[in-house]
């Protein structure tokens, strides 16, 4: 038996509508001492990150600036790799007018899923140049493996 369903035309425009109005709130105007509008990104802080494969790891680049390793921990738990800091808002000194201040600050935390055929039990991690480097080898038994053949 075929159920029959009314359709609505307005359905649709609900998912439509909220991608309108998120992008009003990601992107304000604001206007210049001339009287022209300048349009700007505001939004919360996350660091960028990108992960790279090769034949024995997995490698995280998080980006980090103006970061120390002390305001940053990596930890493994129930498969999850977390990367969580906090980058502290710089503090006001007097004789300094502060024009813009668009770089987020705050809290931040990423969760990755150890992906399948990682060990997770050796991560490492290193801190240079602003750069958050998370390596996480592949298990033995995930690495390929090259073999021979014979031609008889």
């Amino acid at each position: 038996m075929t159920a029959l369903t009314r359709w609505n035309p307005f359905k649709e425009m609900e998912g439509i509508e909220d991608r309108v109005a998120s992008w009003f709130d990601r992107f304000p105007t604001s206007r210049l001492a001339d009287n022209r509008e300048e349009s700007m990104t505001l939004s919360e802080w996350t660091p960028l990150v990108d992960i790279i494969e090769n034949d024995s790891e997995y490698l995280l680049k998080v980006e980090l600036p103006e970061m120390r390793k002390e305001d940053v921990s990596v930890t493994v738990e129930n498969g999850v790799l977390n990367i969580h800091g906090e980058r502290k808002y710089e503090k006001e000194q007097k004789g300094i007018t502060y024009h813009r201040l668009e770089r987020g600050y705050g809290a931040f935390q990423r969760t990755f899923p150890i992906p399948e055929g990682a060990d997770g039990s050796k991560v490492t991690a290193e801190f240079k140049a602003g750069i958050l480097k998370v390596h996480l080898p592949k298990d033995e038994h995930a690495k390929p493996k090259a073999i021979d053949v014979k031609v008889a």
